[in-house]
């Protein structure tokens, strides 16, 4: 099954992955440490989903995250020490510090920001989806939004606005199965599979496991090319669960007891890929563990930095507030 692949693409594919996996249980350590200030909604147990998606994309692509945005960022290709720095509120991060876990950005990577408002993304990819077809750049738009996020009118009138002007859009709902804290079960009751919600609006709309970064990656792929040759939008829905809570102090109290470890033992993104590569004998152990070190070091060295780096200073207070034409 793997044959068609590069040896480099799945090496570049496991790193992203780990990348935020690290990335972010370095985040929950130094947050419970009381070093980070804001808010922080961590993306561990989504990896898949994130590197399936924007290993696709290119630079004249744009994407629009979520509050949980991290993982989006870092397989966007949006530099860690950076967003380390931003995280922190430093001003050498990639918002100056002012954006924050929530509201980072990097429009130079196409990465059109996390977003504290639920469901506001969609709309922005519209927007960007019909600039790339006005221009005729070949651009693709993609937004992330969850499960919760769904139920949002913006949602909805996003996706039908985008198959009206048959715009280059993947809408991507990352089901993780409990939005803030409440199932779908609940909230969409006799709705088995939320991409079913794309026969509303006659969009193709698919449902993949997101622990496997192969289903991702290819139903992704086939949407984004689609977007890509002028073929319209489409909607990707990806299952999986997150392992930490809907932000950093959830007690998760509305999941079973051990479920999150029994998950990371079973059906770990990370432990399936390493399953499949190495039993396929394309990538070893070693060279995967490899990759785990270099990440870690990677890691440590973008909270050492940002921790020496300096504060936004009180003349920034009222800067990036107005846009400058």
């Amino acid at each position: 099954m793997l044959k068609q692949w590069q040896k480099s693409d799945l090496l570049k594919a496991y790193r992203t992955m780990k990348e935020i996996r690290e990335f972010e249980e370095r985040v929950h350590v130094e947050f419970a440490a009381g070093g980070i200030p804001g808010f922080v909604h961590l993306y561990a147990g989504e990896e898949a989903c994130a590197t399936g998606v924007c290993m696709h994309l290119n630079a004249n692509d744009r994407i629009a995250s979520t509050h949980r945005g991290h993982g989006h960022c870092i397989a966007k290709g949006v530099d860690i020490h950076g967003m380390m720095a931003e995280i922190y509120g430093k001003k050498t991060g990639t918002c100056g510090g002012k954006g924050g876990s929530m509201h980072i950005a990097d429009l130079d990577k196409g990465m059109m920001g996390a977003n504290g408002i639920v469901g506001a993304g969609p709309p922005l990819i519209c927007g960007a989806g019909l600039a790339a077809k006005y221009k005729g750049s070949g651009g693709v738009g993609v937004a992330f939004f969850g499960d919760g996020g769904s139920n949002q009118g913006t949602v909805f009138e996003a996706m039908n606005l985008a198959m009206a002007w048959q715009l280059p859009c993947v809408f991507v709902v990352e089901n993780n199965g409990f939005a803030e804290s409440t199932s779908p079960k609940y909230t969409v009751p006799g709705v088995a599979n939320l991409s079913d919600r794309a026969k509303g609006v006659g969009m193709p709309g698919v449902t993949v496991d997101g622990f496997d970064f192969f289903a991702v990656h290819k139903a992704a792929g086939e949407m984004i090319d689609r977007a890509r040759k002028g073929g319209g939008p489409s909607l990707l829905e990806v299952k999986f669960t997150r392992y930490f809570g809907h932000f950093e102090g959830d007690a998760m109290t509305y999941r079973p007891k051990d479920e999150v470890k029994k998950l990371r033992q079973t059906v770990d993104c990370l432990l399936q890929f390493r399953k499949k590569v190495t039993a396929e004998g394309v990538l070893t152990e070693a060279e995967l563990d490899a990759i785990d070190r270099d990440v870690k070091a990677l890691i440590d060295e973008s909270v050492v930095q940002a921790k020496a780096a300096p504060n936004p200073p009180l003349s920034d207070l009222l800067t990036d507030v107005y846009v400058s034409y």
